[in-house]
């Protein structure tokens, strides 16, 4: 099916892993309120990294429970799978599941052939657990012995080990477990990679290829590998106060990331598919960015990726700077991502008092989860009518020429969602209340 005019994409249910919560009322209380998800981390080894304390999402078990209202099918069929798949790929799955259940959108009530997933991930790390028996049997007194692997090493991993990490996976099991049999993508682009998953459904559906798609994104950044990479390669917040102060975004105090850990899914659909079926509707997709820039030398720039995502997002979306009720920042709470930010934001909409926030500050780096879960806190907040502040922003740095969103700040009928990687790749999407 295709249409000469682009189809309305509006926004019918959500699902979300968060260290506030694993629900939207849980999200947005623990937003209202103010409170941090970050903690001293358990799940990770912590003795010789730079810091104790991250943002885990303690309510997430893997428990076929975690995944929402099924029937006896889906459920049985689930609860066997989950051992073929690691913490992240579950986590992706259950927000799928809960957004289904969320939009009411059940076997039976939908057409399989046009309904898909497009999904964004990190690249998912394996766990050293997964190869230690078969280590440990090629261990000699003289070390590891490659020529035993074939054959006494590599039996003892477990055959299918490799499929509980692909990243194409979790599209792969919310198709499969759901019989959904239209366009299925997924993308790799760390923490753009949400945006540009609910971006490309959006266009999915805006041009007739699909009636619903299932987009959304799971990451971490708690992970015995993943979090080692993370303090080796960026900034992390290690500036000895209490753990939930420690995300500080655009403070003048700020002095790195904090690690966590998400996924967050929504239901986009067809305006008339939706309306049809007597679907809630959210809000509306109507713009989106995508832009990488690097300097010759591979340095991100940051600030040019950033103010073309918001130039794009403006242009696509066909909204004037004065039209935005705010905007979701990336808010890494790094100087210089943050610093970098703020001047693309200032560049862009200038003298503008759009205010800004950032649910980063409430439970950090979610990794490609994060884009997923802060859209789904903005969607909450435009559909309350408030917004949440950022958390720790006690003194905004002279270098971040933003307007913060305080509490009770109006959040207006429409926002954009920014996200961007260390490597230079942002992406945003634009939303706004039905009209």
């Amino acid at each position: 099916m295709s249409s000469d005019s682009p189809r309305r994409v509006v926004v019918t249910g959500v699902g979300l892993v968060s260290p506030l919560g694993n629900s939207r009322t849980e999200l947005w209380d623990a937003l209202a309120a103010g409170r941090s998800g970050v903690a001293e981390l358990t799940r990770v080894p912590t003795d010789f990294l730079p810091t104790k304390y991250g943002a885990e999402a303690q309510d997430f078990t893997g428990h076929i429970n975690d995944f929402g209202e099924l029937d006896s099918a889906r459920r049985k069929a689930l609860r066997k799978g989950l051992k073929v798949m690691c913490r992240e790929i579950q986590m992706g799955v259950a927000v799928a599941q809960l957004a289904m259940s969320d939009a009411g959108l059940e076997p039976g009530g939908y057409d399989n052939d046009r309904t898909g997933v497009v999904y964004g991930s990190d690249y998912i790390m394996t766990l050293p657990d997964e190869f230690a028996e078969g280590v440990a049997a090629c261990i000699a007194e003289d070390g590891f012995q490659f020529s035993r692997w074939a054959e006494e090493g590599l039996p003892k991993v477990t055959p299918l080990w490799l499929l509980k990490y692909l990243p194409n996976m979790p599209a792969s099991h919310i198709a499969i477990y759901n019989d959904l049999r239209g366009p299925n993508n997924s993308i790799t682009l760390r923490e753009a990679s949400a945006n540009l998953a609910i971006a490309e459904a959006f266009c999915t559906i805006s041009r007739g290829c699909a009636d619903a798609i299932i987009a959304g994104a799971t990451g971490t950044r708690v992970h015995p590998l993943r979090t080692v990479h993370v303090a080796l390669q960026e900034e992390l917040a290690t500036n000895g106060v209490a753990p939930a102060d420690l995300s500080r975004p655009f403070d003048r105090n700020r002095s790195g990331l904090v690690l966590g850990e998400g996924a967050g899914a929504v239901i986009l659909e067809e305006l008339e598919h939706a309306q049809r079926r007597g679907a809630t509707i959210l809000g509306e997709v109507v713009g989106y960015g995508s832009s990488t820039v690097l300097s010759r030398d591979g340095t991100a720039q940051t600030e040019t990726a950033i103010r073309n995502v918001l130039e794009q997002s403006l242009r696509t979306s066909g909204l004037s700077t004065n039209d935005v009720g705010h905007i979701h920042a990336h808010g890494l709470s790094t100087r210089e991502s943050d610093r970098q930010e703020a001047a693309a934001i200032k560049s862009v909409f200038g003298d503008s008092d759009v205010p800004v926030t950032a649910a980063k500050s409430y439970f950090g780096n979610l990794g490609a989860g994060s884009g997923a879960v802060e859209l789904i806190a903005s969607l909450l907040a435009m559909n309350h009518g408030d917004l949440f502040p950022i958390l720790n922003l006690d003194e905004l740095d002279d270098e971040c020429a933003i307007t913060p969103a305080q509490r009770g700040s109006p959040a207006g009928s429409s926002f954009v969602n920014v996200n961007v990687s260390p490597q230079g790749q942002a992406a945003a999407v634009v939303i706004q209340a039905l009209t």
